[in-house]
């Protein structure tokens, strides 16, 4: 009796750990950085190399921290709905260039549109890593005290905007 049932167990467990695994949403990653601080940084921006941009610059207000590259090719594909953000006056948004050659960068921007308040280079990639970055675009909901409240992977579109990121917005406005 054992012989069968050992088999039959296995089985069971096996399809069950299947059907979890199937279950869930790939896109889904979680941070260990959600509710807790950004990370202190001092970057210059990819306009003005002379000006400098961090964290402290940033509190007060809630934002959206873009992570991005002009070699992207999913930047490009979420870029017209930055573009849309910036144009509506949803949300501020703050850009990191990431692993970027500035005229690249500048380049990209000219060409595509600037959607962003203000963009820092992240020239080695060093700010990216410590926020916890897999790959680019990477956007973070950053609240008044400069706390991620969010971090979405890969490039927003329609449904992560309107569903998630903009109501959250709303929401710690009003904190």
């Amino acid at each position: 009796m054992k012989k069968f049932l050992i088999p039959i167990i296995a089985f069971v467990a096996i399809g069950v750990l299947l059907y979890i695994g199937l279950s869930l949403n790939p896109r889904h990653i979680p941070s260990p950085l959600i509710g807790k601080p950004l990370g202190e940084f001092s970057l210059p921006t990819v306009h003005d190399e002379s000006k400098m941009l961090g964290k402290k610059d940033l509190l007060g207000r809630v934002y959206l921290l873009n992570v991005w590259a002009s070699w992207c090719v999913a930047c490009r594909q979420e870029h017209p709905l930055l573009m849309e953000v910036q144009r509506q006056n949803l949300v501020p948004i703050i850009g990191v260039d990431n692993k970027d050659e500035r005229a690249d960068a500048l380049a990209f921007l000219q060409q595509m549109g600037n959607p962003y308040e203000q963009s820092v280079a992240d020239r080695n990639g060093r700010f990216s890593i410590d926020l916890g970055v897999y790959g680019v675009p990477e956007s973070f909901v950053i609240d008044k005290n400069g706390m991620i409240r969010y971090k979405h992977i890969g490039p927003i579109d329609q449904q992560s905007l309107f569903q998630t990121i903009l109501p959250l917005v709303h929401k710690l406005r009003q904190e």
